[in-house]
């Protein structure tokens, strides 16, 4: 079991199971809602996460037309996790919001072609020049 949660500690999640899916996201949407390089996102089944406090939710349109729900907190503003149309069955959770230095690295990197040339990525990553098509439905 691994929780998380946002700066202040108002909005937090359970997760009873560990996440079937990690990796970084290099896309723009997500540096600008991180205010970095990339994002560390973990996703769970919808299932194994219970949520307690109340968040605020911004939704915004990705890439591929559809919508993606971020949820934040209305007092410190982390976002600690988000839901997508695309994989409505899954909860994505920002790897920070765990605050875990041994938590499982990233499993792929996506939205390549957005990357910082700088960053350097272990080469056991699977690397994508934009979004795989992944079984998360």
């Amino acid at each position: 079991m691994a929780n998380a949660q946002c700066a202040c500690g108002a909005l937090r999640l359970t997760l009873s199971e560990p996440p079937q899916l990690t990796a970084l996201c290099h896309c723009l949407a997500c540096q600008r809602r991180t205010g970095a390089p990339f994002s560390a996102n973990a996703f769970y089944a919808i299932g194994c996460v219970e949520i307690s406090g109340m968040s605020t939710e911004f939704i915004r349109t990705a890439e591929s037309g559809r919508k993606v729900r971020m949820h934040f907190c209305p007092t410190c503003g982390s976002t600690v996790y988000w839901q997508a149309d695309a994989a409505a069955s899954w909860i994505g959770v920002a790897v920070g919001s765990l605050a875990d230095p041994a938590f499982a690295p990233p499993a792929m990197s996506v939205f390549e072609q957005s990357k910082h040339n700088w960053v350097q990525l272990d080469e056991a990553v699977e690397h994508f020049q934009s979004h795989p098509t992944l079984p998360l439905k």
